[in-house]
């Protein structure tokens, strides 16, 4: 059955060309394509793969009126107006099962890194410093972590904890009796994390509840000095209210993949300033947002895209 085009604004697997082809699909594949030129030229496709550049609200689907479907490489759906698309009838994909994998892996890296001193250590072993006991770490085991948020990457995260003997608890506000398949994981409430945690690891969408979920009361609501995880996205948490509890000890360290301002070029004045701050800390772990960005992650993504299309379009040929 030969169908529409499919635009490709951003780099994907090639197996997702063959399987577009094998649909009836044809594609053009323009990884570099701004968000003003996908408005430009938008009408012209039934389908559009897309990844956090693009923004899909209502002035880019109100330009679409052959756009049968939409699909996200990743998560994370803050950039699709989900219930606009749906009155449009227009069919949204997105694709975590693709990367969660690749993000629970990068989480417990930074995790072992941190507690580890592996930056610091190999900057200094590097210029010939050998400062063993500044850079005596801690165990993991025994240490209790709480993870905010328990869907696919929350829950896979909690995978690779489960031969560290480390005690995990979970929170998740949308779901109750999540852990049965985990009998290593306690559901547990805000509080208790709060009490008891010594690590905290956020796996969160972002929307409007969840923005600065991570503030200076949340931090302040710990019982111990506490390492933070973000590896979801960077306004989760405040970065002002960050740095001031790295500062102060109340966090002890922090590793993270994401921020509030992924594009360094478009800083203002005041954020400049804020983040030297955060960078100029070796208590902290820096990464650009590729957690979820491995190899066999940019496959994965691909696939889950393409199973899902599929099962789509063959329930809509009935």
């Amino acid at each position: 059955m030969k169908r529409g085009k499919v635009l490709i604004t951003d780099g994907v697997h090639e197996l997702m060309f063959k399987e577009l082809k094998t649909l009836g699909f044809s594609y053009d594949y323009m990884p570099k394509i701004t968000l003003d030129q996908v408005h430009q030229i938008i009408h012209e496709y039934e389908g559009i793969v897309v990844n956090s550049k693009i923004i899909a609200d209502k002035s880019l689907f109100d330009k679409a009126p052959k756009l049968i479907f939409i699909a996200r490489l990743g998560s994370g759906m803050e950039i699709i107006d989900q219930e606009y698309a749906r009155k449009k009838n227009i069919f949204v994909i997105n694709s975590p099962e693709g990367n969660r994998n690749a993000v629970a892996e990068h989480a417990l890296g930074m995790l072992l890194a941190l507690a580890n001193h592996f930056i610091i250590a190999d900057r200094e072993v590097r210029q010939k410093y050998w400062n063993r006991e500044k850079n005596r770490g801690f165990d993991i085991q025994g240490k209790t972590i709480g993870l905010i948020g328990f869907g696919h990457t929350g829950s896979t995260f909690a995978k690779k904890l489960m031969g560290l003997e480390m005690n995990v608890l979970a929170y998740d506000k949308y779901k109750n009796d999540y852990t049965h398949s985990f009998p290593f994981v306690q559901e547990s409430s805000i509080l208790e994390i709060q009490k008891q945690a010594d690590i905290v690891s956020f796996h969160l969408p972002l929307n409007e509840e969840t923005k600065h979920y991570c503030n200076s009361n949340f931090i302040k609501g710990f019982q111990k000095n506490i390492v933070i995880l973000n590896t979801s996205r960077g306004a989760i948490i405040e970065t002002e209210a960050l740095i001031q509890n790295l500062q102060l000890g109340k966090v002890l360290a922090a590793g993270l993949d994401v921020f509030e301002n992924e594009k360094p070029h478009t800083f203002s004045e005041q954020e400049n300033s804020l983040y030297q701050q955060l960078y100029n800390m070796n208590q902290v772990i820096l990464t650009p947002h590729v957690a979820g960005w491995t190899h066999e992650s940019k496959r994965k993504l691909s696939e889950m895209i393409i199973i899902k299309l599929k099962k789509h379009l063959k329930e809509n040929s009935k």
